[in-house]
């Protein structure tokens, strides 16, 4: 068996570097296994060959239960860990209050059958929206109550980042989107992780599937589901669909030179960007043990590196900071985006 790298977020708290990401299980999203049982096989299987870390989120549709419930049947259920976020919904953004937080904390503690979350990654959907501060204030009062043991955000530009962890937040992650196509870590987040030492949780490595043999020498989709939507535009930000072609070309051949895939390719160069500390590959309809484990002894030379680096001269970075487009009100990336997922779930 390869051996799995593993990083540690904090003292005494190691993750897998290639973390289960969860999104695609959601109801809303359909892109899973195709029932719970299979689901649950998945999650066993991944756990055997050492990739013991799952992302999930309140707002992923009956995901947390299912972990819980996975956790719970483990010999060890201490052996995986499980991150999970706050995203309260943008329409009831300025009505949120301590009462709220505490009670979504409390229910992604019952859902996951804890009594101390590992790690709470906060989102906020609009700046100018009074009460983050306030956020922050009490999810680190719920972590010195032993309720949260480590704290991240999720899409926060590097402002308000700055911001937060100036604000005396110990914060040890962002999740973000970070790719081959979009390389906006790299304009101002890169420097404030050198400067504070929090890490990047990249999602989004593979661009929903474009940066893999499935599109290379193909034409661009006719029909999209959400998530394929919001990368094709990240797509069209880079230099457009003979762009994609020409990186896919590249990456291609270096594939052949090292025997594997196209998306070993592109994953590998997110996880060896400085201060990226795991990434984060949805759970599909396919078991992806095999392909996770690939990347164990994969590693690119030099000669990879430049002819990387040099195709990506030429290629355009997304504009702004991070998340910087999809906050954008009038934008056609900020249209695609769902922000009000807890209207009428179960708030068991």
């Amino acid at each position: 068996m390869n051996e799995v790298e593993r990083v540690e977020l904090a003292p005494g708290y190691s993750i897998a570097r290639v973390i289960n990401g969860c999104w695609q299980l959601t109801p809303d999203h359909g892109g899973g296994p195709g029932s719970e049982a299979e689901t649950l096989r998945f999650f066993a299987e991944l756990v055997e060959h050492g990739f013991t870390t799952f992302d999930c989120a309140d707002i992923y549709t009956g995901v947390e239960q299912l972990l819980g419930k996975f956790r719970l049947g483990l010999a060890d259920p201490d052996r995986i860990q499980i991150h999970t976020k706050f995203a309260p919904d943008r329409n009831t953004l300025h009505a949120l209050n301590n009462k709220d937080i505490d009670a979504s904390i409390d229910r992604s503690l019952r859902r996951l059958g804890v009594e101390q979350l590992d790690l709470l990654q906060f989102h906020w959907w609009d700046y100018d929206t009074p009460g983050l501060h306030n956020l922050v204030d009490r999810l680190v009062r719920a972590q010195r109550a032993g309720k949260i043991r480590l704290l991240g955000t999720t899409n926060f530009d590097t402002a308000h980042m700055r911001e937060i962890i100036a604000g005396g937040a110990d914060i040890v992650s962002l999740q973000s989107q970070y790719s081959l196509l979009d390389r906006r870590p790299e304009k101002q987040m890169a420097n404030l992780a050198a400067q504070t030492g929090i890490v990047l949780l990249p999602y989004g490595v593979l661009a929903g599937g474009f940066l893999t043999g499935k599109y290379l020498h193909a034409p661009s989709p006719a029909s999209m589901n959400r998530s394929l939507q919001k990368y094709r535009l990240i797509i069209d930000e880079t230099g457009g669909w003979s762009a994609l072609q020409e990186l896919l070309e590249l990456l291609d051949e270096i594939a052949r030179r090292h025997g594997t895939s196209i998306g070993a390719i592109a994953t590998r160069w997110v996880l060896d960007r400085p201060h990226v500390a795991a990434v984060i590959l949805g759970i599909g309809s396919q078991s992806r043990a095999r392909d996770n484990l690939a990347l164990a002894n994969l590693q690119l030379d030099e000669r990879d590196r430049q002819a990387i680096a040099c195709l990506l001269q030429k290629q355009t970075i997304p504009a702004g900071d991070m998340y910087e487009l999809e906050r954008d009100p009038g934008g056609p990336h900020t249209k695609i985006i769902k922000m009000n997922l807890h209207d009428g779930e179960d708030r068991q």
